[in-house]
């Protein structure tokens, strides 16, 4: 399996599975069988896994006749119908959060985030640099400068050490990202916040129901932005939204996503029109979410479990490291991340070693890379307009800076990660994950040698 596939190619790969005989089953067999069985799937033996695993996006008939319903109204704008009010409402008590408002996608949700939060051109906002690249784009369409703050590789979340060196005058927003659904350790990233007077904006596009110490991902900055891609745990195919607890903040919010039309407290200076854009959600969208927010519940329990298993497991496998959880906190699992250490696995590669777990059944990838240097920065940097924002010696310096980022080096060559549907398997299922991971570990050496 190519372990540089992007997220969302990984998430099709995942979805289609293998087909031959699990590796256990195997070993219960005849003794004729049994070297085949025990070598590894990679170099001729029979894979662990078979019979694939839980397509992704699932849908049920049962839901059809609510979304027929709209679709039949003829009403589908967001300002002609009330099932986006609807799902607002319902997505709101769900997180806890006094509002939400419904998006048009995950990322159009950070730029109106941002927006009311003040960010403008010529602006820096600190955030991850281990994330989707739509948290990156989002910063640079308004043309502002996404100030990386190191990522810590036991968590895969911002090391809230490195934030507080990385406030400069122009420093507006600081936009930690819930990345996999693993919550960041919010006291101290909103400590800081408080101290320099800035506000947070959480990037909790794949963190639905993630939990931070009894409050839901999304309910602790000011202001909360989620994703509801195909991809995603609540999927609409596109769509997003925002959370927060302030009135004001969300009648900015809502008039800015409108086109600028005044909206609750947010009258604008001509009480009607201010600036804004169109990037409404629409009514078929919120149909297709409504109906699947007991299933989010249910599935994120099941979830939750099989990760446990995995990582009371995996974890006694020597060379494979669980993610590092902050105290009282329950993540979501959009992907399932450990770290690898080729060391322990006679020098295995990485990539060779998400190829052997693929032989077995078992899709795997190692997701993000460091992003920073694949040339879209320093496209922005070398723009018109980023060279009129900033002088020529704080764009080298920043770009010099990325050198620097040696947490996220770290994390981005040795992080494996399997995608959310297998969490959704049965637990012998999940059991085969261990087990491949244990089968390539005892034949590391054979295929290391294989490889060379």
């Amino acid at each position: 399996m190519n372990s540089s596939l992007t997220r969302r190619g990984f998430i099709r790969c995942a979805a289609a599975g293998s087909a031959a005989l699990s590796w256990l089953g195997a070993r219960r067999a005849p003794a004729a069988h049994a070297a085949e069985a025990d070598k590894p799937a990679l170099l001729g033996g029979t894979p662990v896994h078979s019979g694939g695993w839980p397509a992704w996006p699932m849908w049920r008939e049962s839901w059809e006749p609510a979304i027929l319903d709209v679709l039949r109204s003829r009403r589908w704008f967001r300002n002609s119908g009330k099932t986006v009010t609807d799902f607002e409402a319902a997505y709101a008590q769900l997180l806890g959060t006094k509002r939400c408002l419904a998006t048009s996608s995950g990322t159009t949700a950070l730029l109106v985030g941002m927006h009311v939060l003040g960010v403008d051109a010529g602006d820096e906002v600190i955030t991850s640099p281990y994330t989707f690249i739509a948290t990156y784009n989002a910063i640079l369409m308004t043309k502002a400068l996404p100030v990386f703050a190191d990522t810590d590789p036991a968590t895969l979340t911002m090391d809230p050490a490195s934030i507080a060196s990385r406030i400069t005058d122009r420093t507006r927003v600081i936009l930690p990202v819930h990345i996999y659904g693993l919550p960041c350790d919010m006291d101290p990233i909103n400590a800081i916040a408080r101290q320099h007077r800035l506000p947070v904006l959480e990037d909790a596009c794949q963190a639905w129901l993630a939990e931070y110490k009894g409050r839901k991902c999304g309910a602790l900055g000011d202001l909360g932005t989620f994703s509801f891609q195909e991809s995603k745990h609540l999927p609409s195919g596109e769509g997003g939204a925002i959370t927060g607890n302030s009135d004001e903040l969300l009648d900015r919010c809502h008039a800015y996503h409108n086109c600028g039309r005044a909206h609750g407290t947010f009258k604008g200076s001509r009480t009607y029109f201010t600036r804004g854009g169109n990037y409404r959600m629409l009514q078929y969208q919120a149909a297709i979410l409504l109906q699947q927010i007991e299933k989010l519940v249910t599935d994120t329990a099941r979830r939750r479990e099989n990760a446990d298993y995995l990582s009371a497991r995996l974890g006694q496998i020597p060379g494979i490291q669980p993610v590092r959880l902050p105290e009282n906190t329950r993540p979501v699992w959009h992907l399932y991340p450990f770290r690898y250490d080729a060391a322990q696995f006679n020098g295995l590669s990485r990539d060779r070693f998400i190829r052997a777990l693929g032989a077995e059944g078992i899709p795997a990838s190692s997701v993000y890379h460091e992003q920073y240097f694949d040339g879209l920065l320093d496209e922005a940097i070398a723009s018109r307009g980023f060279k009129r924002l900033w002088s020529a010696e704080r764009l080298k310096a920043y770009r010099d800076s990325l050198h620097d980022l040696r947490g996220n080096r770290e994390t981005c060559a040795t992080t494996v990660a399997v995608f959310q549907n297998t969490l959704l398997a049965e637990r012998p299922a999940i059991q085969h994950i261990v087990d491949g991971v244990a089968k390539v570990h005892a034949h590391s050496a054979a295929l290391a040698k294989a490889a060379a």
